[in-house]
């Protein structure tokens, strides 16, 4: 991948737990590298780790493929969980007060059509 200034986080999803889907009810997406523990990785979509330049934060922009949604609300773990883990959870409703801490918020629109080989950034601006 190339590097851009613009870009805080990029990753690619390499596998979807068969149990990944059934978050759409509630407009979440779980992700988690490689390392999720077994009870949790049907849950989640597995993505590499990579390193997070900078700080993620409201006004953000969080891409998934060719679709983008505002980041409204970022947890006080997302930026650790992330930045170790892989993990982090994405509610897709808009909400502007980060309710769980390893959660961030994004505007509340379309839920992602996410398959093996979706790319997924965190950037500053579209």
């Amino acid at each position: 991948m190339e590097t851009n200034k613009n870009v805080a986080y990029q990753t690619v999803v390499k596998e979807i737990g068969n149990e990944a889907l059934d978050f759409a009810e509630i407009k979440m997406v779980i992700f988690f590298g490689d390392e999720a523990p077994d009870a949790l990785r049907p849950s989640c979509y597995i993505v590499d780790v990579n390193p997070i330049d900078g700080e993620i934060k409201p006004g953000m922009f969080l891409i998934i493929d060719d679709e983008s949604y505002q980041v409204t609300a970022v947890g006080n773990e997302v930026q650790r969980n992330l930045q170790n883990l892989g993990h982090i959870a994405v509610s897709f409703t808009g909400e502007t007060k980060a309710g769980l801490a390893g959660t961030m918020y994004v505007e509340d629109k379309a839920y992602p059509q996410i398959k093996v080989g979706s790319q997924v950034s965190i950037q500053n601006e579209i």
